[in-house]
């Protein structure tokens, strides 16, 4: 447990001696890839489920929007922490549950979206020169979706890299020896009082990074 500023070691070692500035470089892969991986994999299931549900509405719209409705009854870091005990605790398992308990958000964002849009006169003139559902939503209806949805997405990311570094540091992300930022929180616990600044180093580049 060397201080910052040890000789060789510019942000001190942790309990292990291991270097923190070099844990917390790598650490930092895991978290953005986390983060940018689960958000993405919500962003696609969400964008297919809310535009299918939002231009053909009926049975479709009724089944995808009771779904999200249950899942976003939940709260959300509990249902992500439900099904990785039923998955079984890792990084790959933690991504896929953190992915699933976060596409309602955009499939609803994207089912309010395209029911404006279903209605407006460039549909409807698609419609009448004979094209097909698949190039109406794919040519017409898509291309709009594409500005909120990135915004959304780009704040997205930040909560699934804290919600990916809380799995972790509750031990249901990613396991020993590999370093992630979460981990590292949880490892310092036990050290709080004696050498906080191993704690606080992640801290703030999960509070930095989430910013």
């Amino acid at each position: 447990l060397r201080p910052p500023g040890s000789p060789g070691h510019l942000l001190g070692t942790d309990e292990f001696g291991r270097d923190m500035l070099a844990r917390l470089v790598w650490g930092a892969r895991i978290s953005l890839l986390a983060g940018v991986a689960t958000a993405t994999a919500s962003m696609l299931v969400g964008v297919l489920l809310g535009l299918h549900a939002g231009y053909w509405g009926g049975r479709v719209d009724t089944v995808v929007m009771r779904l999200t409705d249950i899942l976003m009854a939940f709260p959300y870091i509990l249902l992500a922490i439900a099904i990785v005990a039923g998955l079984g605790p890792g990084l790959t398992n933690a991504m896929v549950a953190i992915a699933i308990v976060g596409f309602p958000l955009y499939a609803r964002l994207v089912r309010g979206v395209v029911l404006s849009l279903r209605e407006r006169e460039f549909v409807e003139a698609a419609r009448a020169l004979g094209s097909s559902d698949r190039l109406i939503l794919r040519r017409h209806l898509l291309p709009h979706l594409m500005a909120p949805v990135v915004v959304a997405w780009s704040l997205d990311v930040g909560a699934k890299i804290l919600a990916t570094a809380g799995l972790s540091f509750l031990g249901l992300g990613t396991q020993p020896p590999t370093a992630s930022w979460g981990l590292m929180l949880s490892a310092a616990r036990q050290y709080m009082l004696i050498d906080p600044w191993i704690a606080v180093l992640p801290g703030c580049a999960i509070a930095l990074t989430v910013l």
